[in-house]
């Protein structure tokens, strides 16, 4: 008797295991979202944790400004004054409010458009890189291309409603990232507010506040681009990072400015609850040999530029993820300390995801015979 009903328990058991009972939103189930496309993406790697219709077209708003403003980050001198223009004054939802005629400074107007989505900001900055707005949309559609958008087409550098201006959630998820991994863009997207300055008339100032809301209520917020039109609906490309783990988020087309906002908290709550991290390296203990041609010394190490750590989504296995040096056999003195020299490829399923600069120590010029040896068989050295 006591037979049967072990068998019976058994049976019961199995039964139980074999029932998959729906689970709520937020829980491990797919998130419920109004917008009509969304992606989530680990942010070191890129990986997708989650997409709706990432690669359905649509009109990317104000979020075509994180373009604008990392090709300005990286063209442009920061102190340079620009001189308003009436086309750029006058542009349709401008309330930096600056005149024809009046100067700011580049990194002013960068911090305005950037915060306040200023639409004229953006045009300033487009003349100032290019002339002209249309030849500034060639210059950032060179940039798209190079970073594998390959659903994008600008035509203006804001993101006003134009015929040919669309990308997608994963082509905006791609820029997000690209422009985040830029010290100087994190820092301007982060603010939650601040005070623009005038160079002509110089008593002239704008409070500026960041259009995100998140910035200040979602825990680990990290920035980054809203974007608002009545045909593009609620965009919004946003970040946050929380114990080692960055996620950013993109959605397109939300009924109502909230609802974005909304979405993105459960997007990034459900991205957080799927990604955890493993330590793959250390900075502290990673040492690679180089050899130094014209040196005081005929070698040096080259250190990882911080810790590598792998994410793994849905609680999958790192042993898809590897590590490979990108660093030259030799190279040549001085190398001050902290030079980058090569990379760490981080590779998932043999596919490239990221890559971590090599940093030198301190190499004086000088001689030395290990280092005129170096010199005299370095064929050889790059040939092993």
């Amino acid at each position: 008797m006591k037979f049967w009903h072990k068998i019976a328990t058994l049976l019961l058991v199995a039964c139980m295991l074999s029932v998959q009972l729906p689970v709520a939103a937020g829980e491990g189930g797919e998130p419920e979202i109004t917008a009509q496309s969304a992606i989530i993406i680990e942010a070191s790697t890129g990986r997708v944790i989650w997409e709706k219709n990432a690669d359905a077209r649509m009109y990317p708003a104000s979020m075509t400004k994180m373009m604008t403003g990392i090709l300005a980050l990286e063209q442009m001198n920061l102190r340079s004054p620009i001189v308003m223009s009436p086309a750029a004054a006058y542009t349709e939802s401008s309330p930096l409010g600056v005149l024809p005629g009046e100067t700011i400074r580049t990194d002013e107007l960068l911090n305005g458009m950037l915060l306040e989505s200023d639409n004229g900001a953006a045009v300033a900055l487009a003349e100032s890189m290019a002339g002209s707005v249309s030849s500034f949309a060639n210059i950032m559609n060179g940039k798209a291309e190079k970073l594998g958008m390959k659903d994008t087409h600008f035509v203006n550098p804001n993101g006003l409603t134009a015929e040919g201006h669309y990308s997608t959630a994963r082509d905006m998820a791609k820029l997000a990232r690209y422009a985040m991994q830029n010290q100087a863009f994190r820092d301007i997207v982060k603010q939650e507010q601040r005070t623009i300055y005038w160079t002509s008339p110089g008593n002239k100032t704008f409070r500026a506040h960041n259009t995100n809301k998140l910035l200040g209520k979602y825990e680990g917020m990290t920035g980054i681009k809203t974007g608002w039109t009545n045909a593009a609906g609620g965009c919004l490309a946003t970040g946050a990072q929380r114990n080692g783990v960055e996620i950013i988020v993109v959605l397109m087309k939300t009924p109502t400015p909230d609802d974005r906002f909304k979405d993105a908290e459960k997007l990034l709550d459900y991205g957080f609850s799927h990604v955890k991290m493993s330590k793959a390296l250390s900075k502290e203990r990673t040492r690679h040999r180089v050899w130094v041609t014209n040196g005081q010394e005929a070698s040096t190490h080259v250190y990882p530029a911080r810790d590598i750590a792998y994410p793994l989504i849905n609680g999958e296995d790192k042993s898809k993820y590897s590590l490979a040096y990108d660093v030259p056999k030799v190279v040549s003195a001085p190398l001050k300390a902290g030079t980058p020299v090569g990379n760490i490829v981080v590779r998932y399923n043999g596919e490239a995801v990221e890559q971590v600069p090599m940093l030198s120590e301190q190499v004086n010029s000088g001689f030395s015979i290990g280092s005129w040896l170096v010199q005299t068989f370095s064929w050889a050295i790059n040939l092993v």
